[in-house]
């Protein structure tokens, strides 16, 4: 099982759709259920079921009122509550009371198929190589990291030779230790600062989804003391390293407010940035990929609103890009002076594209609040643009093409005349190859600007999950990563080549990989 980056997890600027999803668990049948259970006859349990108490309560919404005789047990702090169920533990437990060998056996058989280690591979970024692991006998995750001393450059050269003092393991956050200190953990967001001297994430303690934000000093290891923020949804940090944008939500879980923190200013109170008062609007935060922008989103279903902060002066306050329109989305990221718009908005007034067929324009910084925007790619005869991601060479697009999902990369910067239009068959795409078999495609975190390599997680129900890395500059792929099926018939390394061999079809002259890659 494949562990989610918490670095920077790609946030899809639209919603993906794929045509599978995967079962963990497989499907017992009810006729082996009752061969294996065969000899061991069911009992029926000494008592009746539990019954909750009835409390009278009136609930009033939306101009209706009814009963909810229940209510009482939303309070989790009742100990009439704590009582039920415990006796409704007692009775599942008396109950199952005659499974308990099929359940051993089980139980036995699905963990000994899955593998002794659950980690991911490293992901460069910057100077660090960033991964997360499963210790052995623990239930969390641990995100470490270590000094990447293999890079060519000057830089590098020097730290070959310093190689011995750097690359020790740093353990940045463990999750095992936040549980056993509170006896539950989520974390739902992380952001490492751009400087790498930081790590903001949120976190919950209490298992009600309502995260507290906290800031880590990875030089010294110790968390950063200051008044806790309740609420915390989406993090961005500006390009000083010391500035921290950070979303709250109210009291129905909406995030509606941007704050700013500065750190080292112990005495100074966050600073409201922006509000959304439109309860129909969600606000999240990102940057763009260059480090450049911060974006404040403010969407709704169907219309969205974009702010724009200078990520070098983050003091200087907001830049709308254009008011919102019903029915009209646009997404943007930036690329040395320009402004990649991925919109919706009708290119004129009699074609209209709110009917979910996006396009892509670009803007120069000093035009984008006037809408200026020249279109660039228009969809191609079925195709349809889902999402983009941009980098130092090429941009990344997200695509359905006659109703399949899969990603395409064009070369950086599109040089094209004013007001002209092409198709993303008119730009040399190089389209990812992908299993032949239906699949899901999921980008990883990808936070590198200045990388040539793309790394989607594949999955599939005719085979493990696999981490891929797509070279868009040299057009080729490598496995980096397969989940590990134990007890087969066959070892790990013949059983991956057997079936990735047959699944990639006719990509498998281009495959890269190496035995040590599916251990």
């Amino acid at each position: 099982m494949a562990l989610a980056s918490l670095l920077n997890p790609k946030c899809s600027i639209k919603a993906y759709t794929f045509p599978l999803c995967v079962s963990l668990i497989p499907n017992i049948s009810s006729s082996l259920f009752s061969s294996l259970c065969r000899g061991h006859p069911f009992s029926s349990p000494p008592d009746a079921p539990p019954v909750p108490k009835k409390v009278p309560f009136t609930v009033t919404a939306h101009g209706r009122t009814w009963q909810d005789p229940y209510h009482w047990m939303s309070d989790t702090n009742d100990h009439d509550l704590s009582e039920y169920l415990s006796r409704e533990n007692s009775y599942a437990e008396s109950f199952m009371a005659d499974t308990h060998h099929l359940q051993r056996k089980l139980f036995c058989e699905m963990t000994s198929r899955m593998p002794t280690t659950i980690s991911t591979p490293p992901e460069r970024w910057g100077p660090w190589l960033y991964y997360q692991y499963i210790p052995e006998g623990k239930e969390y995750p641990v995100l470490c990291r270590k000094l990447d001393t293999e890079r060519r450059g000057w830089v590098n050269t020097f730290l070959h030779y310093a190689r011995r003092a750097f690359e020790s393991e740093e353990c940045l956050l463990d999750w095992n230790q936040i549980a056993e200190q509170y006896g539950y953990v989520h974390v739902g967001t992380c952001r490492i600062s751009p400087d790498h001297n930081f790590l903001a994430y949120t976190l919950d303690i209490t298992g009600h989804e309502r995260f507290m934000l906290q800031i880590k000093d990875l030089r010294s290891g110790c968390l950063i003391s200051k008044l806790a923020v309740d609420g915390v949804v989406s993090l961005a940090w500006a390009q000083d390293g010391n500035t921290l944008f950070y979303t709250v939500s109210d009291d129905n879980q909406r995030p509606y407010r941007v704050l700013c923190r500065r750190l080292g200013f112990h005495d100074m109170e966050d600073v409201p940035v922006f509000t959304e008062s439109d309860s129909s609007y969600c606000v999240d935060i990102t940057s763009t990929k260059d480090g450049k922008f911060i974006t404040v989103n403010s969407n709704s279903r169907t219309s969205s609103e974009i702010y724009l902060i200078d990520a070098a002066n983050p003091l200087d306050g907001l830049c709308r890009i254009r008011e919102r329109v019903h029915g009209v989305q646009y997404f943007v990221e930036h690329h040395y002076g320009l402004f990649y718009v991925l919109t919706n908005a009708p290119l004129n007034e009699n074609k209209d594209f709110s009917d979910g067929n996006y396009y892509l324009a670009t803007s120069r910084v000093e035009d984008i609040q006037l809408a200026n925007w020249q279109n660039v790619i228009v969809p191609g005869k079925d195709i349809s643009i889902q999402d983009m991601d941009v980098f130092n060479g090429h941009l990344v697009l997200s695509i359905n093409k006659k109703g399949s999902p899969t990603f395409c990369s064009i070369n950086l910067p599109i040089n094209v005349g004013y007001k002209e239009q092409l198709e993303i068959g008119n730009l040399n795409p190089w389209y990812f190859p992908l299993p032949a078999n239906p699949c899901s495609v999921i980008p990883g975190s990808n936070h590198d600007f200045m990388s040539s390599v793309y790394r989607v997680v594949v999955s599939s129900l005719v085979m493990p999950d696999v981490i891929v890395d797509y070279d868009v500059s040299r057009h080729l792929y490598l496995i980096v990563q397969q989940d590990e099926v134990r007890n087969v018939s066959e070892g790990p390394v013949s059983w991956s080549f057997t079936w990735l061999w047959s699944i990639w079809g006719n990509f498998r002259k281009k495959l890269v990989c190496r035995p040590h890659d599916f251990t």
